[in-house]
Order: structure tokens, then C-alpha cells, then sequence
């Protein structure tokens, strides 16, 4: 029998976490520019990409004026300072590609950049919540959300693909905004011991993880494989457990030591974790606590949704105790979806990762030198790590093995994608997707 929430228990509401109705955990209406005393970041971050070509981006930061933050006061004027201090570190950094690197990040920079991270609670590093969430605009204001009618604010080398790379990874953001938007209704739901309102909010979080597969889908179409691994991964890693900057970095006028700080990853998206959270998925050892340090990464507010999100009552347990045949199905459906997802993402990082990383291994066996072939520009060091520093393929199926674990029944019911049926093996077989749309505006 449902009861109703005391005042000690205040509806769950999204309220606090700064998350959008509309778009979810993704910066609406992000900044084009900052206040004019800014345009030196500006002039340079707008042209990263033509700077590196003619490696000349080192010589134009080390020109730049070092500026003062204080002028920066709104939220959305300082997450475009970080992307654009972001996007000029890691061209900075990686001008050169892996084998000249450099050892320490100009004052000019470092410092207006540890600043505004600071303030934001983000680290002074490209995240995901740099390069997707707040970096893109309509190119028709009036126009559909859709991959053809957005644009990337800023860049770095990789053409098309790096902005088909980040477009489709927005897709997929935006695909789970009903699902976001459910999990209030679930976590009240338990709590005032609803069972129908929970089945019809996990019923919703299902679908739209199912609509985040479809997004993901459009990477085969938007990306080419080659030159995501030979080009775009690079400007997308850290220096933290990566060979090519084994003592990290060094940010001049915040202190002596060398700093280290993990490249992108998709671990750094707050939509698995709040998932994960909520069906009561975990995580342990190196993999959990990959998972947990990359939070340190995301928006502090999303960050604490995530925790507050843990510290509900437990829906798999309030699933149990309720033994409907209708909510167990609707809680078995998330589960079902989201291991579809994430298989789903193992297909995508074996076409784009693991496939080119076998064709770069193969050119140096036999001596091939020629740039020809893009795949043999990428770095050695990260073959067999993602950008984020990981054991990549093991750790994303470990991953969706421990999603399995929450399984209510026993055998699992029919997965979609192969799922447990070698999903790598076949990895880069192409859809013809259609294009997806939101009317978000």
C-alpha cells in the first residue's frame, strides 16, 4: 500500500543539481564569446587546430598576456574560458604528437586556467564536460537539434571526425534526458512504496536508454575509425598513467611539483553513474575505483547528484520486497538496456580502437614508415589504454559484467546486440542509421 512523504522526507526533485528539463546534463545555450578583455584566449582557441598544423600554437601562447579571472562572473562565461584554456592546453601539450612533449604548462596559462578551474570544481584538463556539454551552438537558432544543424564552438585536428565525435557523444547525452528526468519518480516512488509509479518511470528510463544505443550508432556514420585513432585520441589524453608524460605536468605559478591528470573518457559523463546508482550496479577494485575518480571530473553539482542518488532506499531491494510480475519485468528492462548500451559501446571501441590499433602494430612489423596510412601517426602508448588511462576493453566488460550481476531473473532474458554471445568479435559492422533528432531548442 502506498504512503505519502513525510515533511523529514522531502520529495527527490532535480532541482538542486543544476540539470536541465530540456537538455539534461548538457549546458544549455553555451557562451560564443567572452567579455572582450578575453579575446587573446579567444583569438587563440578559435584557431587551435591551424596552429598545431603549423606548429605554431607554442609560439602564440607563449605571446599571450597573462589575464586575470576576476572578470569572468557568470557560470556560463566561465565553463567557456575553461574549454577554451582546455583546448589551448592539450594543443599545447601535444603540438609535437607523443615523443615532444613538454615538461611544463606556460604561467600565462597555467595560471588563469588553475583559476577558473578552481571556481568551477572541474580539473585543469579537457573533460567531457568541456568538449561535449558546453561545445556547441545551431547553426539555424531556429533549426532542429540534430547532427546537421550543430556545430562544435571550438576544435582540435581530426576535420569532421572530431566534431562527428563529439555531435554523436551530445546525441547520446540528449537521448537520455527522459530517463533523467525519471529518476525522481523512481526514487519517490520507492519511497512512498508506489509500485506503479516506479514501473512507468523505469519503463521511460528503459526506452531512452535504448534511444542512447541509437544515438551511439551514428558514430559509424559521422567518425572514421583511422582517423579517430591516428589523429583525434592524442589531443584527448592526459598525462597521468600515460608513458609519453610518465611525471606529468608541471603548471608554472601554481606550484613546483608536477601535477597528473587523466585524458577524456566517457566515464567522465554523469548519465552511467547515475544509472549505476540507482539499479544498484558496483563496481569494485580497479575498476570502481577508476569509475569513482572520474566523478572528480565532472561538474560538482552532477557529482553530488550521483552521491545523493546512492543514498537513497534501495530500489532493487523495494523490487524484491513488492514481487510484482510487472515492476520485476520493468526493473529487469533497465538492466537488460543498459548492458545492451554498454556492449554496444564495446563494438564501438573495438572498431575504433582496437581494429586500428592492430593495423598500427602490424605497419611497424614490417617496417612501414609511410604516413600514407593515418593509423600509423597514432601514439604507441596509448594502444592498449583508453584516453582516460584504462585497461579499456577489459575494463568496460568488467563493467557490464558487474551491470549483469543486479539481474533479477535467472536466465537473463533475451538481449538485444548479442549480448554474452562474443560481441567482439565482430566489431566494425556498420549501420544504416537514420538520423537522429530532438526538438530541443
Amino acid at each position: 500500500m502506498a504512503t505519502t512523504i513525510t515533511d523529514s522526507q522531502k520529495p527527490f526533485s532535480l532541482d538542486p543539481y543544476h540539470v536541465s528539463d530540456v537538455f539534461g546534463f548538457i549546458l544549455p545555450a553555451p557562451l560564443t564569446e567572452l567579455p572582450p578583455y578575453y579575446q587573446p584566449w579567444m583569438d587563440i582557441a578559435q584557431h587551435v587546430t591551424e596552429l598545431i598544423y603549423s606548429h605554431t600554437l607554442r609560439s602564440h601562447i607563449l605571446k599571450m598576456p597573462l589575464l586575470n579571472t576576476r572578470f569572468l562572473e557568470s557560470h556560463r562565461e566561465l565553463r567557456l574560458a575553461h574549454l577554451a584554456l582546455s583546448v589551448m592546453t592539450m594543443g599545447y601539450v601535444w603540438q609535437e604528437g607523443e615523443n615532444d612533449t613538454v615538461k611544463i604548462l606556460p604561467r600565462n596559462l597555467a595560471v588563469p586556467y588553475w583559476k577558473v578551474s578552481q571556481r568551477l570544481g572541474l580539473p585543469p584538463i579537457l573533460t567531457h564536460a568541456d568538449a561535449v556539454l558546453a561545445n556547441w551552438k545551431k547553426r539555424d537558432p531556429h533549426g532542429p537539434f540534430d547532427i546537421e544543424n550543430l556545430e562544435l564552438l571550438v576544435t582540435l585536428p581530426g576535420g569532421d571526425s572530431v566534431r562527428g565525435f563529439f555531435m554523436v557523444t551530445l546525441l547520446v547525452e540528449l537521448a537520455a534526458v527522459p530517463a533523467i528526468k525519471s529518476i525522481p519518480l523512481v526514487i519517490n516512488g520507492v519511497q512512498c512504496g508506489d509500485a506503479e509509479t516506479v514501473t512507468s518511470a523505469l519503463e521511460e528510463i528503459s526506452q531512452a536508454m535504448e534511444g542512447m544505443t541509437d544515438a551511439l550508432k551514428l558514430m559509424h556514420a559521422y567518425v572514421k575509425p583511422d582517423v579517430f585513432y591516428g589523429i583525434i585520441r592524442i589531443y584527448l589524453s592526459g598525462w597521468k598513467d600515460n608513458s609519453s608524460m610518465p611525471a606529468g605536468l608541471v603548471y608554472e605559478g601554481i606550484q613546483a611539483e608536477p601535477m597528473e591528470y587523466s585524458g577524456g573518457s566517457a566515464a567522465q559523463s554523469s548519465l552511467l553513474h547515475c544509472f549505476d546508482e540507482l539499479l544498484g550496479v558496483k563496481h569494485e577494485d580497479n575498476c570502481g575505483a577508476f569509475l569513482t575518480r572520474m566523478r572528480n571530473y565532472m561538474p560538482s553539482s552532477h557529482k553530488h547528484l550521483i552521491q545523493d542518488i546512492s543514498l537513497q532506499p534501495s530500489l532493487r531491494g523495494f523490487v524484491q520486497q513488492e514481487a510484482s510480475e510487472l515492476l520485476t519485468a520493468a526493473f529487469q528492462l533497465c538492466v537488460t538496456k543498459l548492458m545492451a548500451l554498454r556492449s554496444y559501446h564495446i563494438n564501438v571501441v573495438s572498431c575504433f580502437i582496437t581494429v586500428p590499433a592492430a593495423r598500427a602494430r602490424q605497419l611497424r612489423r614490417q617496417g612501414n614508415s609511410s604516413q600514407q596510412e593515418t593509423v600509423s601517426r597514432a601514439p604507441t602508448a596509448l594502444e592498449e589504454t583508453g584516453t582516460g588511462g584504462s585497461g579499456i576493453m577489459s575494463f568496460l566488460k568488467t563493467v557490464r559484467d558487474r551491470t549483469r550481476d543486479v539481474s533479477l531473473l535467472i536466465p537473463l532474458l533475451q538481449l538485444p546486440y548479442g549480448l554474452g554471445r562474443g560481441e567482439g568479435r565482430e566489431p566494425c559492422v556498420l549501420s544504416n542509421t537514420t538520423q537522429l533528432s530532438r526538438t530541443a531548442s
